[in-house]
């Protein structure tokens, strides 16, 4: 019988907690034995707990820890296709392949997901405006099903399977394998066009004016500002810098960017670390310590997409209760006033969040990917709060009323009357889901909760 240990896990939010039955698997066939003769009603996959809410929690039941299958495969110098084992992290990719030239197609705002939950989650990042999810840029995903089959999914093979995996949150299958199509770059940094904007309006007006003609976009918001200044904010545009760029000094060693020293929190913050004061100070530093306007700035690739990675375990900043990631999402015909009703509510609530950040997204595939034509507002809330559940759940009936969504990968607390109005192909997925696994062997705290898998 494999062997498995019961252990108390939480995701990235450290909200809400549970308690399992580990298995931590080193090899693929491992997966197999595991999946033949596991003893629990239910087993998830568990990448590198990088999820915010219970998408990898699974209470009383098994999760099979991926981070030690974690190999990579193959890769096709010419074309970019890396082929590599569901463990392997994101920042792997980066170590190994971008002094050789290659940087990864999308990538969310850490470095430290697994490429199993990457394509589980379909994580987008600061170019999906122009390039997509993540799962646009997967050649093929090898998938354990519930039969102990191994299935090989594409965009043309197995589709439907492969558009109810990318996002499925780990439901369809356990995958096993990805193979992604790297993008060529000349250097490791990024040339970024800065501007401070006064109110939600102008931010929205830069966005729909210039986002198009730039790889990246991402704006930084100040969700405690109010009246006239409701909104504002920081753009930043980013593009790969090319060699011709770079100052002589980086030229030099143009793939090696300067490394930083991380620094680990110490300790659990107190829960009042974080209010509405010490984030409105914060606030006001980092809005006025930039320029209103800054071109061609060059900063190294660490610093734009990932500029929390060298803080280890910064989730501890928001204490022992954990905090609430909350990310949105509405359709572009409506997003200048629902994003103004949410910024409302979050200044009249006082529901402080130092990381407040708005992206364009562009068109999306799949049956329960999160992003949709128009804009999305990410929030980190901590859970200080006596209000913060009721007040999510306003906002979440907000969403509901303008034809918005709530992304899974970062949920924790949303309820399936909710979810169920805020995802059109639903019933398909679940069709999918009956058919590649009709007892539920594949189920998660999140997936009971808003009604993806029933028992």
């Amino acid at each position: 019988m494999p062997a498995f240990k019961t252990q108390t896990i939480s995701g990235w939010g450290r909200f809400p907690q549970a308690e399992a039955q580990l298995y931590r698997p080193e090899r693929t066939s491992e997966i197999k034995t595991i999946l033949r003769e596991h003893t629990q009603a239910a087993l998830i996959a568990r990448g590198n707990g990088r999820s915010y809410g219970d998408a990898s929690l699974n209470s009383g039941n098994g999760v099979v820890l991926t981070e030690r299958v974690n190999r990579f495969l193959a890769f096709d110098e010419t074309t970019g296709l890396v082929t590599c084992e569901a463990g392997v992290l994101l920042k792997d990719i980066l170590d190994v392949f971008l002094p050789r030239g290659w940087f990864l197609p999308v990538t969310p705002g850490t470095k430290f997901p697994t490429i199993g939950g990457s394509v589980a989650c379909d994580v987008h990042g600061k170019n999906h405006h122009g390039a997509g999810s993540i799962s646009r840029h997967v050649e093929f995903l090898d998938l354990l099903l519930a039969s102990g089959e191994i299935v090989r999914c594409s965009q043309t093979e197995n589709s439907d399977l492969f558009w109810a995996t990318a996002g499925g949150m780990g439901l369809t299958g356990i995958i096993l394998t990805v193979a992604l199509r790297l993008q060529r770059i000349e250097t490791a940094y990024i040339s970024v066009d800065f501007v401070r904007t006064r109110n939600l309006d102008e931010t929205i007006e830069l966005c729909e004016a210039r986002d198009d003609s730039y790889r990246y976009s991402v704006c930084w918001i100040d969700c405690l500002a109010s009246g006239n200044a409701l909104g504002r904010g920081v753009l930043m545009w980013g593009e790969h810098a090319r060699l011709d760029q770079l100052p002589s000094r980086l030229a030099k060693n143009p793939l090696q960017s300067r490394k930083k020293r991380d620094v680990t929190v110490p300790f659990t913050f107190p829960n009042w670390a974080i209010n509405p004061l010490t984030v409105k100070l914060f606030n006001f530093g980092y809005y006025h310590q930039h320029p209103k306007e800054r071109n061609g700035a060059i900063v190294d690739y660490d610093t734009y997409f990932y500029p929390l990675d060298s803080v280890l375990e910064w989730n501890k900043i928001y204490g022992s209760r954990g905090f609430v990631q909350y990310q949105c999402a509405f359709p572009l015909e409506v997003s200048r006033k629902a994003l103004t009703q949410t910024l409302e509510v979050l200044s009249r609530h006082g529901l402080a969040s130092f990381l407040a950040v708005l992206k364009r997204f562009g068109p999306q595939e799949g049956l329960l990917s999160f992003p949709l034509p128009g804009y999305t507002l990410a929030l980190d809330i901590p859970f200080n709060n006596p209000n913060l559940l009721e007040t999510l759940n306003r906002l979440d009936a907000l969403v509901v009323a303008e034809g918005g969504r709530i992304y899974l990968g970062k949920d924790a607390r949303m309820s399936a009357g909710h979810f169920a109005q805020m995802y059109p192909n639903l019933e398909k997925w679940r069709a999918i889901k009956r058919k590649v696994d009709p007892e539920n062997v594949f189920s998660s705290d999140l997936s009971r909760r808003i009604g993806l898998s029933e028992f």
